[in-house]
């Protein structure tokens, strides 16, 4: 399958008013000339990064503010992306996540998990599929999960498995498709430095994380050369190959105490 050509093409990207989301945004503005629809839910931040893209990039922005953890937020974002039909692709990247015990989580907070991890993705995701799993049609979506989804993270737990749900689910329905030009791509990156990390529970395993920049330009590889699952860092690929011949609960009880300590530290500073 030939790689996107997505100069003067309009692509989606949610998330993007922070982190990763953002950084992509950027990067394909700017590297790409590719054309966007940015989604989250703060304004400021999206007109924010429209002036600045606009203005420095010579692209055009739409901007849709979206609560992704909202069925109706969801149809009315993709409603609108693909309402004249020039919607070549679409990173679906928004999530969030919880560190802590997992008995600390209140319902509300994990039903808020699942809904913007799961629900809305795979909302999002049957909306697109119909409208790019058609003849004539050329695009890729790629759907932005973590290397936590591979083996069980600890004081993660509600995060994890979400994202486990989204890398078997994009990895799965990437063969039931019948358009040859379009992909689905599963791209998951393991802990990045972003406004989601960047508090005291992180500090002892900030050393592991990944700059959002170089985070963002292999998941935009990822997507224009429409790749199936894709991890970025080489030795984020290595480490991943590597604990395949480890048992699970010897890999899941050193992360625990990593991350313990690391959350142990922060509740006593």
């Amino acid at each position: 399958m030939k790689s996107l050509q997505i100069q003067n093409k309009w692509i989606l990207v949610t998330g993007a008013s922070s982190g990763l989301g953002q950084e992509m945004a950027r990067q394909l503005a700017h590297n790409f000339k590719a054309n966007l629809i940015i989604a989250a839910r703060r304004a400021d931040k999206l007109n924010e990064l429209k002036t600045e893209l606009e203005k420095e990039a010579g692209i055009q922005v739409k901007v849709i503010v979206a609560d992704l953890s909202k069925i109706e937020d969801n149809d009315r974002l993709i409603a609108e992306s693909i309402a004249d039909g020039n919607l070549y692709g679409a990173i679906l990247n928004a999530g969030i996540t919880y560190y802590g015990r997992h008995t600390f989580l209140a319902w509300d907070e994990f039903e808020n998990i699942l809904k913007t991890n799961v629900t809305g993705v795979v909302r999002m995701t049957n909306a697109l599929v119909k409208y790019f799993d058609r003849p004539g049609i050329e695009g890729s979506l790629m759907l932005v999960s973590s290397m936590a989804s591979y083996f069980p993270v600890p004081y993660q737990a509600a995060y994890s498995a979400s994202k486990a749900f989204i890398t078997a689910f994009g990895s799965a329905l990437h063969y039931e498709l019948k358009n040859p030009a379009f992909s689905i791509t599963v791209f998951a990156p393991g802990g990045i430095a972003t406004e989601m990390t960047d508090n005291t529970k992180f500090n002892d395993l900030k050393s592991w994380l990944m700059p959002v920049k170089q985070a963002a330009k292999e998941g935009i590889h990822a997507f224009v050369t429409r790749k199936y699952n894709y991890v970025p860092g080489l030795m984020n690929r290595v480490g991943a190959v590597f604990m395949n011949f480890l048992p699970k609960s010897f890999l899941t009880g050193k992360m625990s105490k990593m991350y313990l300590k690391s959350l142990v530290k922060s509740e006593t500073e």
